[in-house]
């Protein structure tokens, strides 16, 4: 072997490692360099690892049919429009000649692959761009693939997965190439108003009028790591505003901290999520449902023989359980999630600006059954209460909660939330981005929503930034949290000028769990172990297991308009 041709450059497109061995893009010696870190890799390996530099694990661009390989159960694919005839509508000069060498080198007939498959036994339709079919871009033919598939996919009652890879539109189609994003973005939109998922998994690149139109309309929109993701290119960004952008700008991770992608996924994972993705959206048996429900419920019952007035302990002030609700070792929202549910699969982001960690939220199963559950969620130490802004939601938390419960009435998912925060967080970006309308809008929008929900404060209920997670069919209580207007210090302060009068405030104040329960602003208290934390909550678990089977046996008995007819009655009461 000649060693200067070792790590030779044989094709402009170095992001590619070819599939088929009359064309290989290997030099001889089967060595070639990564683009990304200048290693010499062995290109058998990569192939073999998911297209991934086995030094820098850095991603390739991977052809479309060994992308659906790659997540598709063996010998499922069925491929739908393969052959559309080419269109030329501006009679652009060069560009039937360029298709043409485009489809010979490729073997594709455009730069969309669409049809059916399955994954881990799930049905889906699927589209995947392939960059080396002028870097995706979209005109007509590309817009009419995803429609048709979006189309079928919403007759056949079927969910769609849509690779994106693209530089966005395509010039030499002009004003009909734009007009594709409407196209996509309408059938979408049918395919949603008939209740079905689409799941949008971003790749490198995605650009444009992609960016803008089918890519970014996902009901769970998933990323591979380090992406380029975004409307402006780069370089076009950096000439508009005349300086260079900062390290990580338009990547995947920038867009999940910027709440605009709901996980990153490793290409090694990528099948396994999609199918749980897909299998947790398949309905349920209603008949299995319920028998598991009525289980729980009937056990919980057989084994609750005191009354909550006994179990409540007597013996302490209002202000002693004002102080156990805020202790550092109870068990945290994140804690409830962990023992009470299975498969939990963190969705994050509020679509707007910011992904808040200081709620927890997304799907999950109760007994094989398919929740949402949202938490407002503390910290376990200084550094996670520091990331999570020690529980005090800021408007974008707010907007991911409700994000989250819009998506499970679609699905029609009951919803369980965990409340625990001192309240929202009052600064001046939340007064910028409208922490008050965040607010007022989860009132708005939980009093009206068509599924069942439930919220349990399990410590500190503070004022309405609870209150925005709160609106429920029915709220419960753990025995030492608390509930209030504001904190008692703030109450002191405000009435009496005075906030170290805030042992004397918590009285007045009405703020326990068994205050709640008599003055009819909550349905249950549930019992709490003495020094309690989550070293010593399986029994707490255990009796709220039961308690949630019984709500959910319950309240999936209603019908939507019984659901917001009551839960307004009991709100109009108060």
């Amino acid at each position: 072997m000649n060693l200067k041709d070792m790590f030779k450059k044989t094709s402009g497109r170095s992001h590619y490692i070819s599939l088929r061995n009359s064309r290989p893009e290997v030099p001889t010696g089967l060595l070639r360099k990564c683009n990304k870190c200048g290693a010499a890799i062995i290109a058998e390996d990569v192939k073999n690892g998911y297209y991934i530099c086995p030094k820098c694990h850095g991603y390739f661009r991977v052809h479309a049919y060994r992308r659906i390989e790659m997540i598709a159960d063996e010998g499922s694919f069925e491929e739908w429009d393969r052959e559309i005839e080419f269109v030329n509508p501006l009679d652009f000069k060069g560009y039937e000649e360029k298709i043409r060498h485009l489809k010979e080198r490729t073997n594709l007939n455009e730069a969309v692959v669409t049809g059916k498959v399955l994954i881990n036994g799930n049905p889906a339709v699927v589209g995947v761009c392939d960059g080396r079919f002028m870097m995706a871009s979209m005109g007509w033919i590309v817009g009419e693939k995803i429609a048709r598939a979006v189309e079928r996919a919403t007759q056949e009652k079927l969910p769609v997965i849509i690779f994106t890879c693209s530089g966005g539109a395509r010039m030499q189609e002009g004003i009909v190439s734009l007009m594709q994003m409407a196209k996509t973005s309408a059938a979408l939109k049918k395919h949603s108003d008939a209740g079905q998922l689409y799941v949008s998994v971003l790749t490198d690149p995605t650009t444009g009028g992609v960016t803008a139109s089918f890519a970014m309309l996902g009901d769970i929109i998933l990323a591979e790591p380090k992406a380029l993701i975004g409307f402006a290119g780069p370089r076009v960004i950096e000439q508009t505003i005349g300086q260079k952008l900062p390290k990580g700008f338009q990547r995947s991770e920038f867009l999940l901290d910027h709440g605009f992608v709901d996980r990153i996924v490793e290409r090694e994972e990528l099948k396994d999520v999609l199918a749980q993705i897909l299998e947790m959206h398949r309905l349920a048996d209603a008949s299995e449902v319920k028998a598991a429900l009525k289980d729980e419920a009937k056990q919980n019952a057989d084994d609750q023989s005191e009354t909550v007035k006994e179990q409540i302990k007597d013996s302490l002030d209002a202000w002693e359980r004002v102080q156990i609700s805020r202790k550092k070792d109870r068990p945290v929202g994140t804690d409830y999630i962990d023992s009470l549910f299975t498969d939990f699969m963190e969705l994050h982001g509020d679509r707007y600006f910011k992904d808040d960690h200081a709620i927890v939220g997304g799907i999950a199963y109760f007994h094989g059954i398919p929740v949402t559950v949202i938490a407002q969620a503390k910290g376990k130490t200084t550094k996670e209460n520091l990331d999570r802004n020690f529980s005090m939601p800021s408007p974008d938390g707010y907007r991911k909660a409700l994000r989250l419960m819009k998506q499970a009435e679609k699905f029609s998912r009951p919803v369980i939330c965990f409340v625990d925060t001192p309240g929202a967080f009052c600064g001046l970006e939340a007064e910028e981005r409208g922490q008050g309308e965040a607010i007022a809008r989860n009132l708005f929008e939980l009093s009206g929503l068509r599924v069942p929900v439930l919220s349990v404060v399990i410590g500190e209920g503070g004022s309405g930034g609870a209150l925005a997670m709160a609106v429920a069919d029915e709220v419960w209580m753990l025995e030492n949290a608390v509930y209030s207007v504001l904190s008692p210090e703030g109450f002191a302060s405000i009435l009496w000028k005075d906030s170290k009068r805030a042992s004397e405030a918590a009285e007045v104040m009405k703020l326990t769990a068994g205050d709640l329960k008599r003055l009819g602003i909550i349905e249950q208290v549930i019992p709490e172990p003495e020094g309690f934390t989550d070293e010593n909550m399986e029994g707490v678990c255990v009796d709220l297991d039961g308690r949630i089977a019984a709500f959910l046996e319950n309240y999936t008995e209603y019908s939507a308009d019984e659901l917001i007819e009551r839960r307004y009655d009991r709100f109009r009461k108060m």
